[in-house]
C-alpha cells in the first residue's frame, strides 16, 4: 500500500507534467499567433500539391471534372497530390498554350493537346513513360507519339459518321422510287444509277445520287429540302471531315514525301464538295457552317444526311427529326477511311512539379478514371470501357469498328495544325463553287510545300 508520502510526490510529479503541458500550449499558441502577426502562413503537415491542369470548356472539361473530383476526394490523398482544371476559351486554348509553351511558363503542370498539334508541342512536353498500349485504341495512342516517345495520354477519340435518316432511306426501294432515283441520279450526275439501301457500302456516287434523291430542287416530293449537310466553312476542322473524302477515293496528302492533293484522287475529292455545293444539295448557307449549323440542319428536317463528328451522335440520336430515326455508317468511298484523333493531355516540361504532376498521369491511364470519364459525357479511347457501356451511347461500338477497320491520321510533323488550317483557307472556295478543283489543287500543294520545309 502507497504511504503518504508516496501519495504527495506522486500528485505533485502530476501536477508538474500539467504544468509542462500547460506551458508547451502557450508558447505554441504565442508562435502561431506570432507568425500570424507577421503576414506568415503556417502549411498543414503533409499538404497536398496542387498540379494545375488546362482544358478546354464544353463536354471535355465538364467529363474530366468529374473525373478531377474523384481523384481528389480518392486516390489523390493517397498521393499527395490535388488537381486544379483550369478552364480557358474554346476558340483560343490552343493560342494561350502556344505562348505559355515559348516563355518557358511554369504556371500550369499540364497541358492540353491533341494529336494533330502533338508534333508542334513536342518539345514542350515531357515523354510519358510506363503507359499500357493495349488499353487504348491503337490509332488514338500511336497517333500522340513523337517518333517512339508517348508524348501525351489519349482523352476523347474522334472521328466521323456518316449520319442519314433511316426512315428515308428505307423508302428507296419502291418501284416508283427506284424509277424517279434513275431519272435524277442521271440528271445530276451524268450517270444512271440504281438505289444502294445500305449507307454502309456507299460508294461517293451512292451518297451523292442519294442526296440529289432528297432534295426538293430535283425531287418536290422530298420531306427534306436538301438531301445533304455540308460544313463547308473555312475551318480547319472541316478540312478533318474533307480528308475522309481525299482518302476514301485513294488520296493522301503526301505521296513519296511530296505533296499530291494535285493529283487525279485529290481533285475528284474536291470535286465532291463542289458537286454537293453547286448542283444545290446543301444549303447555299452552307459555305459558313461548321459542326453546330450541319447538326441544325439535320435535327431541324432541311436536311437528310451529313458526314459529321461522332460527338454529335448524343444530340442527333434524340433531338428534332432525327430522334429515334438517325443511322450511323462509315464515311463512303471506294476506300473508306476515316479521320482519327484524340484530344489528349501532356505534362509541361518546365513545371516544377513533375513527379506529382506525373501521379495524376498515371491515375489517368486506368479504367477506372476513364470509365468515370465515359458516364460524364466523355468518349474515352479505351475499347474496354466502349464496350460496355454502349447501353450509355450506342456509337461507342461503331467508334471501336470504324477506327480499327477504317482509322487514319495525317503524319505531317511538327506543322500538322498549321497544314489543316491553310488547307482549309486554300481548299474551302472551291468547296463553296468559287473555284475549280483545278485552281485550287495545285495552290494545296504549294501551302503543303511551303509549310513542311
Amino acid at each position: 500500500m502507497l504511504d503518504q508520502n508516496s501519495l504527495g510526490r506522486m500528485k505533485a510529479s502530476r501536477e508538474k507534467g500539467r504544468g509542462i503541458m500547460r506551458l508547451r500550449k502557450i508558447i505554441s499558441t504565442a508562435m502561431l499567433s506570432g507568425a500570424l502577426i507577421a503576414g506568415v502562413t503556417v502549411a498543414p503537415a503533409h499538404a497536398a500539391t496542387e498540379v494545375k491542369m488546362i482544358l478546354w470548356p464544353g463536354p471535355e472539361g465538364d467529363a474530366m471534372q468529374k473525373v478531377v473530383d474523384a481523384y481528389n476526394a480518392g486516390q489523390g490523398k493517397k498521393d499527395g497530390v490535388s488537381v486544379k482544371q483550369v478552364l480557358l476559351s474554346r476558340d483560343n486554348t490552343f493560342a494561350k498554350e502556344a505562348a505559355l509553351m515559348k516563355a518557358k511558363s511554369s504556371e500550369y503542370d499540364i497541358y492540353f493537346t491533341a494529336s494533330y498539334l502533338v508534333g508542334q508541342h513536342a518539345p514542350y512536353l515531357s515523354e510519358i513513360k510506363g503507359v499500357n498500349d493495349s488499353i487504348y485504341l491503337k490509332a488514338s495512342i500511336d497517333g500522340l507519339k513523337v517518333g517512339k516517345k508517348q508524348m501525351a495520354l489519349p482523352l476523347d477519340t474522334s472521328l466521323h459518321f456518316m449520319y442519314y435518316r433511316t426512315d428515308l432511306v428505307s423508302t428507296l426501294s419502291t418501284a416508283a422510287n427506284v424509277t424517279k432515283y434513275k431519272s435524277i441520279s442521271k440528271t445530276v450526275l451524268g450517270k444512271e444509277l440504281s438505289p444502294n439501301t445500305n449507307p454502309e457500302t456507299w460508294t461517293w456516287d451512292d451518297a451523292l445520287a442519294t442526296a440529289a434523291f432528297f432534295t426538293k430542287k430535283y425531287n418536290p416530293d422530298s420531306p427534306t429540302k436538301y438531301g445533304y449537310a455540308l460544313p463547308a466553312k473555312n475551318l480547319l476542322y472541316n478540312t478533318m471531315i474533307w480528308n475522309d473524302v481525299l482518302w476514301g477515293l485513294g488520296g493522301n496528302w503526301f505521296s513519296g514525301g511530296k505533296p499530291a492533293i494535285n493529283s487525279t484522287a485529290g481533285k475528284a475529292a474536291i470535286d465532291v464538295y463542289r458537286t454537293i455545293f453547286t448542283k444545290e444539295l446543301t444549303s447555299p448557307e452552307s459555305s459558313q457552317w461548321e459542326y453546330a449549323e450541319t447538326n441544325a440542319a439535320l435535327t431541324s428536317g432541311n436536311a437528310m444526311m451529313a458526314l459529321q463528328w461522332n460527338a454529335a451522335y448524343s444530340e442527333l440520336s434524340k433531338t428534332g427529326s432525327t430522334a429515334g430515326k438517325v443511322g450511323i455508317a462509315a464515311p463512303p468511298g471506294s476506300g473508306q477511311r476515316t479521320h482519327v484523333h484524340a484530344l489528349a493531355v501532356g505534362l509541361n516540361k518546365f513545371s516544377k512539379k513533375q513527379a506529382a504532376a506525373q501521379k495524376w498521369m498515371k491515375y489517368l491511364a486506368t479504367v477506372p478514371a476513364m470509365k468515370d470519364y465515359a458516364a460524364a459525357g466523355g468518349v474515352p479511347s479505351m475499347p474496354e470501357i466502349l464496350n460496355t457501356m454502349v447501353s450509355t451511347n450506342a456509337s461507342f461500338a461503331n467508334i471501336i469498328t470504324y477506327a480499327g477497320q477504317f482509322g487514319y491520321s495525317e503524319s505531317a510533323g511538327a506543322r500538322e495544325f498549321d497544314m489543316y488550317a491553310k488547307l482549309a483557307e486554300v481548299l474551302s472556295p472551291a468547296w463553296a463553287g468559287q473555284k475549280t478543283a483545278d485552281e485550287v489543287a495545285a495552290a494545296a500543294d504549294a501551302a503543303l510545300t511551303a509549310l513542311k520545309k
